[in-house]
């Protein structure tokens, strides 16, 4: 039996590269996993015990060398770790640039030394700011705060990594991935895990300004398949958008989460409404969401006591946690 094609999953123990994990070795991939298991849990590991066509790695990416051993025969990587949340990047721009961006870094020269076939750059689409809908790929970049800097330097670094050194390159600029195994631990972030917690706590949904924002969620499933799309196809130094195509606003999560809601203030620097042009991506890769917002609920509704150990976040803790948000980014300060 020929032996199966190779793929490193950078992140891989996080939330969207798990869902990454179980579609390669799905397809007939073996996975090899780096993650420092800082951004979360290991649970989805845990299920693929025992398969030899998974390793792990937990470590750190800015202390891997180029000629490591994790880089050997393989053909594809996914590029998936990295520090997210808007208010610690705020309180902590140095951490998040050495991460996002020199810890890109060393993942790409692993790759130029082994000669992978694809290098595929998970990229962030707050690079776009505050951004006129639906958002082109072409759309002037305006990261409002560094994380979205960060992740922005990132996929430069990817794509100049594809123009000099020829590296096959692609990056996917994600909108807002949801699903199950989101993020339980850590600083205030996704409405998500915030919501699934205080639904789980008999708290009410905090629901910032009045609830109209709309947010285009596509369930991390789709998000899979589109890398592993961008991966495969013989496109090199492509960007793509990548969403549902069809926002949803915070009311109607909450509508379908169901139970009390309290509205807390809106802040500054976060968009009304996100809304991915997925023109290119349909039309370059035939990629098509699958999971429609009601079915990705109801599958995270189904497995709620995941989030049963978050962290709960109530009005005067979120403000807490906030409140550098509010001094940095506001237009009047």
């Amino acid at each position: 039996m020929a032996a199966r094609p190779i793929a490193l999953v950078t992140g891989g123990a996080g939330f969207i590269g798990s869902h990454m994990v179980d579609l390669l070795l799905a397809q007939g991939y073996a996975v090899r996993v780096l993650d420092d298991l800082s951004g979360g849990r290991d649970t989805n590991l845990a299920q693929h015990v025992g398969n030899a066509d998974l390793a792990a790695d937990w470590r750190d990416i800015r202390s891997v060398a180029a000629d490591d051993a994790i880089f050997r025969d393989a053909r594809l990587v996914f590029h998936f770790a990295g520090i997210g949340d808007i208010v610690p990047s705020i309180e902590r721009p140095t951490d998040y640039l050495s991460v996002n961006v020199q810890g890109t870094v060393a993942m790409l020269e692993g790759a130029r030394a082994s000669g992978v076939d694809k290098f595929v750059y998970a990229a962030s689409s707050s690079c776009y700011g505050l951004a006129d809908t639906p958002t082109r790929e072409d759309h002037p970049i305006r990261p409002q705060y560094p994380y979205a800097l960060s992740k922005y330097q990132g996929e430069q670094a990817a794509l100049h990594w594809h123009q000099v050194y020829r590296l096959p390159v692609n990056s996917i600029r994600i909108f807002n991935a949801y699903g199950t195994r989101s993020r339980t631990s850590g600083a205030y972030g996704a409405v998500f895990g915030v919501f699934l917690k205080q639904k789980l706590a008999g708290k009410p949904l905090t629901i910032v300004g009045d609830g109209s924002q709309s947010r285009d969620f596509l369930y991390a499933t789709d998000v899979a398949r589109a890398f592993l799309k961008a991966a495969e196809t013989p496109l090199t130094g492509t960007v793509w958008n990548l969403g549902a195509g069809n926002p949803q606003s915070v009311n109607r999560l909450a509508d379908l989460l169901g139970g009390e809601r309290v509205h807390i203030p809106k802040r500054p620097g976060e968009p009304a409404v996100t809304h991915a042009d997925i023109t290119k991506i349909g039309r370059d890769l035939d990629f098509r969401p699958e999971v429609s917002f009601e079915e990705g609920v109801g599958r995270i509704l189904d497995t709620i006591d995941y989030w049963r150990d978050a962290p709960l976040w109530e009005p005067d803790s979120i403000a807490a946690a906030t409140r550098s948000w509010f001094e940095m980014l506001s237009p009047a300060r």
